[in-house]
């Protein structure tokens, strides 16, 4: 019995511990560079769910197959390709990000939080 039900719904709790790791990093996080790999964990999390959520079993990838008829026994495509398009935009928000933390660092010499703010006030 419990192997059923790990079977069927331990992904589903895994993704949910993965997705709350985002916000304890950014919210607990001092370090922005944390905060932000905090916040790419929270994104693969949402990404992996709706990728679970695609799945169907026993169909098929979206190629036309003799003998198969009727959308119920092929995969749909789109979550596929939304998750690819969110994956694109992760990796160039990712990386606008990083060029900011890295023009931060020149100027104040640090990417902790609290030593931001006293030196952004001097």
């Amino acid at each position: 019995m419990i192997q059923a039900f790990l079977a069927q719904y331990l992904i589903y709790w895994l993704i949910i511990i993965l997705f709350m790791l985002g916000p304890f990093g950014i919210i607990f996080g001092n370090n922005l560079i944390k905060k932000l790999m905090a916040m790419n964990v929270m994104q693969i999390a949402v990404i992996t769910f709706f990728l679970i959520l695609a799945q169907k079993s026993g169909a098929t990838i979206p190629i036309e197959i003799p003998g198969l008829s009727g959308a119920e026994h092929y995969i749909n495509p789109l979550p596929h390709a939304l998750m690819l398009t969110a994956i694109v935009v992760n990796l160039a928000t990712t990386g606008v990000a990083l060029a900011i933390l890295e023009l931060i660092k020149s100027d104040y010499k640090t990417l902790e939080e609290n030593k931001l703010g006293w030196r952004a006030n001097q």
